[in-house]
């Protein structure tokens, strides 16, 4: 990763809410998951360990933010569905399996296309109006905002 994709990520990742945190860990894991398919396919065993070390590094910050998490059915879901993961990426380093590795980042990013229709669904649906930093005074008039339909040109 060079410092550009750093720096885009630190800022994504500040003005990111719980939601856009989880989906950029699903968007990590998938990428991680998609470099080691393609450096089985070169047999670059080196540079694939790697990618399968971070992601299931990922992984484990998942399950962690599941447990510090309530309790419950999709809570259990999760868990299970991170094991399961976990699994089958031993067993494509086992099996030496692109095929296994792309069809782990398959999961998550259907997984992850979920998590971002719950962010949609949660956004504010147009801009925020602001109340004035200084209450108007009860019987005060409104200040009133004149509209002027300008012409521009580039």
């Amino acid at each position: 990763m060079n410092r550009t994709d750093l720096a885009y990520r630190r800022t994504a990742a500040e003005a990111a809410s719980g939601l856009g945190l989880l989906i950029a860990l699903f968007d990590t894991l998938a990428g991680d998951l998609r470099r080691a398919a393609e450096a089985q396919r070169a047999n670059d065993i080196e540079r694939r360990s790697r990618e399968a070390r971070h992601a299931l590094l990922v992984i484990g910050y998942l399950e962690d933010w599941v447990a510090r998490g309530t309790d419950g059915e999709l809570a259990r879901e999760l868990i299970a569905f991170y094991s399961s993961m976990r699994r089958k990426l031993i067993e494509a380093a086992a099996r030496k399996s692109a095929k296994l590795l792309e069809q782990q980042m398959d999961r998550v990013l259907e997984l992850r296309e979920h998590w971002q229709q719950i962010e949609l669904r949660n956004e504010p649906s147009g801009p925020e109006i602001l109340r004035p930093v200084i209450p108007i005074p009860p019987g005060y008039p409104a200040p009133q905002i004149e509209r002027q339909r300008g012409s521009w040109s580039a």
